[in-house]
């Protein structure tokens, strides 16, 4: 076994010495290294000037630091305000239209009934929807009331809390969307 494998290994060793020598004729290649060293040198392009870098001189070191709190920390007082009569009427029964918040509404149109010299407007909800409403009708998530409509647009007031326990009115519009 070991004579088999002393033989292999020896013919092995035989062929590869076998390549290394010879009579090769290399005269190509020399003449292609000959060329590639003729060819002119490549020209290296020059490296780009770079802009000189201006250090940013912090110059608020006299100050307070940013991530200290204020050493002289006043609050500041709320003025008392006079507590107005202006609130929501939570009692009433809630209509339709106040599940919906006023964004997400549109007035798309009026009509008027024959006869009847009130005008309405029509409210489409963001469900497709389509709601009819007059003066007086409740609209929004914040109270809000309608208090005058034509043709055109709605008015509304709404009745919306200040934080403090306190409510005030804020006045609102619906227009008309123009396709």
């Amino acid at each position: 076994m070991k004579r088999k494998l002393a033989a292999v290994c020896l013919a092995g060793v035989a062929a590869m010495l076998s390549g290394c020598g010879g009579s090769g004729d290399f005269s190509d290649l020399e003449a292609f290294v000959a060329e590639v060293k003729a060819r002119p040198k490549g020209r290296i392009e020059p490296l780009p000037e770079f802009k000189v870098y201006q250090a940013f001189t912090y110059s608020a070191a006299n100050l307070r630091s940013p991530f200290q709190p204020p050493q002289d920390v006043k609050l500041a007082e709320v003025e008392a305000k006079p507590k107005s009569n202006i609130k929501p009427d939570f009692d009433r029964p809630k209509e339709p239209l106040e599940a919906f918040a006023l964004s997400s509404l549109n007035m798309v149109g009026t009509i008027r009934k024959a006869g009847d010299p009130t005008l309405y407007a029509l409210i489409a909800d963001d469900q497709g929807g389509i709601h009819r409403v007059r003066v007086g009708n409740y609209i929004g998530k914040n109270f809000g009331r309608i208090t005058a409509l034509d043709e055109t647009h709605i008015e509304i007031v709404e009745i919306v809390s200040d934080g403090q326990g306190g409510w005030f009115e804020r006045p609102r519009s619906l227009s008309i969307r123009k396709n």
